[in-house]
């Protein structure tokens, strides 16, 4: 459905006339408290500028022109002097939150997969098996996480972890996470970072790469994960699970011990003064990427880069501070969230821990009537990835479809006068209800991992009324590179440089894109700064492609992404090299711009666009939606399973032609719409190996697993 389409004058003119008359009461006074006059302007201003007046940069931003920000507090500029100088200042104050569960139950769903459901059911049932209550948030405050986190690294040592050797986390987002890695920052304990959904091979290689002989994990990832591989990993002789009350260890190999992390504390919890704090140039971090492509690369990340990171990050969002609440429930392998939770802690915020599966009343684990976490947190600060934000658009989307057409257009004038105001600089208190969603008091909401669309991002703003702040970085950077500033509700944009960053554009023969092109110069992304990392583990030839140093000694990464300065200094990213195809006819087709394009039709959940340069055409990989595919089936006339209408010839033509209408809609070139299709009936996840943590694609393991789809595509079969 179009929101911004031509609508009756005579209904618009009703619905601001009722608009006024409320506004009259509640607009007016708001306006003069809030400043609200004064938003356009500075969305409007100039926030970055070349400092060599050169129009491929360095760009940086307006209030930093002279010198990058490297820390925030003179001194602190290592992680454990950032958590100490936060626990002397913010003692009492909550830190780490965790949600309670009294008790689970296991529902069995229509296909026959038990599927277990939590819910605030009476709180005097707590039987096993009859359902799972999730109480409210026990706090761990930052004398007691710090306390926590010095006593957990003193047992380390007490087990035979050394200052500057790696040790390995494998565990799910949790406080436990946090409290673990501050006891390796503290003690000088590199930390190996791996995804929870990584495979058994990229976990092996991960751990005998980094030559771990210690590893933190969880009851259920070493039961599910870890346990098949331990005898992969020679070196591996200590795993402590982070689990209060772990289990027995049945079938564990000769030679490793298991310890709980509250054994691991006691250990430490006699004066211990042998630690040996770090230095900035010291490793902090080795984050093994969930990359797109190939086998994950380790980062090296030190703490004088996490520490220039999460300065520039804090500036770019107003008035942090610790009466601020965020909700932590993305990978912390994962550099988004890892930064976005440091921040939190350098400015005395309370962190709550969730889950994708019982962030919001209606999550998947969440029983019908009961409140998802964000009901009973209520954050003011949340970071997402574009992934779970296109999911909320269309499902909202979809209902809107279901309504009347009533209801329709009285939803539609909504959404469209509140977009009109939103872009005067002025909020709408009236249209200020489904903001609940999320508990009811976000402020601030951070995207990154991936581009966010125009049409995500708009919903966002004007349905859950809080500014989405579009970030752009790398684990190469330590996540930090630009942040949009929160008045400015422009799309398609990542922001200015922060302050701990800047950026030029590097010519790119041969994709077309140079520094001198009108109207905005183009070419690839170098982002350079105390926050660029010192390069991947082991891995020289990586390092000699995609790091250098220049003249007066700073660090700079290519990105292999293309943006382009807008003349105000914001950047928008418009392509990426790896994701550029030459066609036969010599036509460039960007896989990344077909794909942002089609995923705005609401008949897909996911789509992968490939290309062969001795091809003439574009071919795709379709994840379409279940209800909305369903819906064209039964249109159709055609029964079946899932699977049975995803391999049905007559429903790829079918699809296929709704998809070229929303291409052509879209403006894409004739060359660049799909001719063939294959449609997927299962959902791709991180666990199925075809996307990363953060929902890229990762189209090496895409182009395998759709190899003979690709060969029937391509040669008429």
């Amino acid at each position: 459905m179009k929101l911004k389409e031509d609508m009756n004058p005579l209904l618009l003119q009703v619905f601001r006339s009722v608009v006024w008359v409320y506004s009259v009461i509640t607009f007016i006074p708001w306006y003069f408290f809030s400043g609200a006059g004064s938003n356009l302007e500075r969305a409007r201003r100039i926030k970055a500028r070349s400092v060599s007046r050169h129009p491929a940069g360095p760009y940086r931003a307006i209030n930093n022109q002279d010198k990058l920000v490297a820390w925030q507090h003179p001194g602190v500029d290592t992680l454990d002097k950032m958590f100490e100088y936060a626990a002397v200042r913010f003692p009492q104050r909550d830190c780490l939150g965790t949600r309670e569960v009294l008790s689970e139950e296991d529902e069995l769903q229509p296909n026959g997969k038990v599927f277990k459901k939590v819910g605030d059911t009476d709180p005097c049932i707590h039987e096993v098996g009859v359902s799972v209550i999730l109480g409210n948030y026990n706090w761990l405050s930052y004398e007691g996480a710090y306390h926590a986190a010095k006593c957990f690294g003193s047992g380390l040592a007490a087990l035979g972890q050394r200052p500057q050797c790696n040790i390995a986390i494998f565990c799910e987002t949790r406080a436990e996470w946090i409290v673990a890695a501050q006891a390796c920052f503290m003690y000088n304990f590199p930390l190996v970072t791996l995804y929870a959904t990584l495979g058994p091979t990229a976990i092996s290689h991960g751990l005998n790469e980094t030559e771990v002989t210690h590893i933190i994990t969880s009851k259920d990832l070493l039961q599910s994960r870890l346990k098949a591989i331990l005898c992969d990993v020679p070196r591996l002789q200590y795993v402590i699970v982070v689990d209060s009350k772990p289990t027995s260890w049945p079938n564990i190999p000769r030679g490793i011990m298991i310890y709980s992390m509250d054994a691991v504390k006691e250990m430490g919890s006699k004066p211990n003064n042998n630690r040996r704090q770090p230095e900035p140039s010291d490793i902090a971090v080795i984050m093994y990427t969930s990359g797109s492509t190939g086998i994950p690369k380790g980062v090296m990340i030190s703490h004088g880069n996490i520490i220039a990171g999460i300065t520039g990050m804090a500036e770019r969002i107003p008035n942090l501070n610790e009466t601020d609440t965020y909700i932590g429930y993305l990978p912390l392998a994962h550099v988004l969230e890892l930064s976005a939770e440091l921040v939190c802690i350098s400015h005395g915020c309370r962190i709550g821990y969730s889950s994708p599966q019982t962030l919001a009343d209606q999550s998947t684990k969440i029983k019908k009537g009961s409140k998802g976490d964000t009901s009973v947190l209520k954050p003011t600060l949340m970071a997402a990835v574009p992934e779970i934000m296109d999911r909320i658009y269309k499902n909202v989307m979809t209902k809107v479809e279901e309504m009347s057409k009533f209801q329709k257009t009285l939803f539609v004038l909504a959404y469209n006068y509140k977009m009109e105001q939103i872009s005067r600089g002025y909020s709408t208190p009236l249209c200020d209800r489904v903001r609940a969603l999320l508990g009811g008091n976000t402020r601030v909401l951070l995207s990154g991992g991936a581009p966010l669309s125009a049409a995500t991002q708009r919903f966002m703003n004007i349905c859950l009324c809080c500014p989405v702040g579009q970030g752009y970085g790398l684990t190469e950077t330590c996540g930090a590179g630009t942040i949009s500033e929160m008045w400015d509700y422009s799309t398609g944009r990542v922001g200015a440089p922060l302050v701990c960053s800047e950026i030029t554009l590097k010519d790119w023969e041969e994709g077309g894109y140079y520094s001198t092109d009108k109207p905005n110069p183009r070419g690839e992304i170098l982002i350079g700064g105390p926050n660029v990392t010192m390069g991947y583990y082991k891995n020289e030839t990586k390092n000699r492609d995609d790091f250098f140093v220049d003249g007066n000694g700073q660090r700079w990464f290519c990105t292999g992404d293309i943006g382009e300065f807008h003349p105000d200094g914001c950047l928008k990213i418009i392509d990426r090299k790896k994701d550029l195809v030459k066609l036969q006819a010599g036509e460039y087709v960007s896989l990344g711009k077909v794909e942002a394009v089609l995923k705005n039709c609401s008949l897909i959940d996911n789509i992968c666009a490939y290309a062969n340069s001795d091809q003439s055409y574009v071919i795709s990989f379709v994840v379409p939606n279940h209800k909305q595919l369903m819906a064209v089936a039964e249109q159709m006339q055609v029964r079946g399973t899932m699977e049975e209408i995803c391999n049905n010839p007559q429903m790829e033509k079918e699809v296929l032609s709704i998809i070229t209408e929303a291409a052509i809609s879209g403006k894409l070139e004739r060359f660049e719409i799909p001719k063939k299709i294959r449609l997927s009936a299962e959902p791709w996840t991180p666990e199925t190996g075809l996307v990363t943590d953060a929902f890229k694609l990762k189209r090496k393991e895409l182009k395998t697993h759709y190899q003979e789809d690709i060969e029937r595509m391509y040669g008429g079969k």
